[in-house]
């Protein structure tokens, strides 16, 4: 092989290593937290859900199908086209200031499989070939065996922006985009997409750039002590809770999470959850104005097998004085407390019959 030839095949192997770790990015990520973010996945080719619930170990499937606001009942074959972003749930976990997806997912080297195409082309670029080499401790990039089993190091994030919850999503720059209309098109702003991604110059964003968004999620009633305390959605997004008995949408035009009772599931397994008469994710008129009835979100009982979702009825202030909304439990504990209640009755009745007959003898 000629100087030429072998100095040509070098810049090759360099530029193909750059281009590689173009567009990869590392998130910051403070403290020891733990969330769930989003990647926008780009599929070369038409793929399913299957397909995608496999590459990333996706698990429940619906977390999927959640997040690109699919029905439930969308079955795994169901086919998603090529060149579209489809939203990847990832789990994160912030380390060394750094987010990276908590171990997952991992990947199987299949023969003729490199380093460089699992980054760029099964991957989408959200990772480099330096990235996957230091994750899986890989001394040689070039020299992978066939049937390893590779962590994946996703970017990802838990951080609030601005002093506000968000969801972060990992997004591929297209051709042509500019940080102004990716803002518009997210929610959010320039500056604050250039203070996230440590961005100087607006002008500097290139194709294939991994940007990190905070997507604005919707505020909710659910309260700090609740299991699902942390749930976080993005406009266009659902998902279910309270052991699939809630349903929590995010839209745009309220920003407040709305929850309503899954339609078909059995009132043996889910209770009816309301506010006295008003039912969770409904309103009613009154003299004073509009009473709602919100979830708040769902504890798990003390020493017991069930479980007590919890609603929040708010009153207009001319009706409560300016007082608070009032948690209140419904469900199992509440159908318990019922029980105590009849017991009481009996007991009372009892003594008022066993009264009247002392005086009479």
């Amino acid at each position: 092989m000629s100087s030429k030839t072998l100095l040509l095949s070098l810049l090759l192997i360099t530029v193909s290593h750059l281009l590689s770790g173009a567009g990869a990015t590392s998130f910051s990520c403070s403290g020891d937290n733990r969330c769930h973010s989003l990647i926008g996945y780009i599929p070369q080719k038409p793929t399913t859900i299957a397909a995608l619930q496999s590459l990333f170990q996706i698990n429940p499937r619906r977390s999927l199908l959640t997040a690109n606001s699919l029905p439930i009942s969308t079955p795994p074959s169901f086919s998603l086209p090529s060149h579209s972003p489809i939203r990847i749930p990832i789990p994160c976990l912030c380390s060394n200031a750094t987010g990276l997806s908590n171990r997952r997912p991992i990947y199987t080297i299949r023969p003729r499989d490199n380093l460089d195409a699992i980054a760029r082309r099964i991957f989408n670029g959200f990772v480099t070939i330096r990235e996957i080499a230091d994750a899986n401790n890989i001394s040689d990039p070039d020299r992978i065996d066939v049937g390893r089993r590779l962590w994946i190091p996703l970017p990802c994030s838990c951080d609030e922006v601005e002093g506000k919850p968000v969801v972060h999503y990992g997004h591929v720059a297209a051709e042509g985009s500019d940080l102004e209309r990716i803002a518009e098109e997210f929610g959010t702003t320039e500056r604050v997409l250039m203070r996230v991604n440590g961005i100087q110059d607006p002008t500097s964003l290139h194709a294939g750039q991994i940007l990190d968004i905070p997507l604005p999620a919707c505020s909710s009633s659910i309260k700090t002590d609740a299991i699902d305390s942390r749930l976080l959605l993005p406009n266009g997004s659902y998902t279910l809770t309270a052991n699939n008995c809630i349903l929590c949408s995010c839209s745009s035009s309220t920003w407040q999470l709305d929850c309503h009772a899954t339609q078909g599931m059995s009132k043996s397994t889910c209770p009816v959850t309301k506010c006295g008469n008003l039912l969770i994710g409904n309103t009613s008129n009154t003299s004073c104005g509009v009473s709602s009835c919100s979830y708040a979100g769902y504890i798990i009982n003390n020493n017991a097998n069930n479980f007590t979702i919890l609603t929040n009825l708010t009153t207009p202030t001319t009706c409560n004085n300016g007082s608070s909304p009032v948690s209140q439990p419904s469900g199992s504990s509440k159908r318990i407390g019922f029980q105590k209640c009849i017991w009481m009755e009996v007991l009372v009745m009892f003594f008022w019959f066993l009264f009247p007959m002392r005086m009479i003898g």
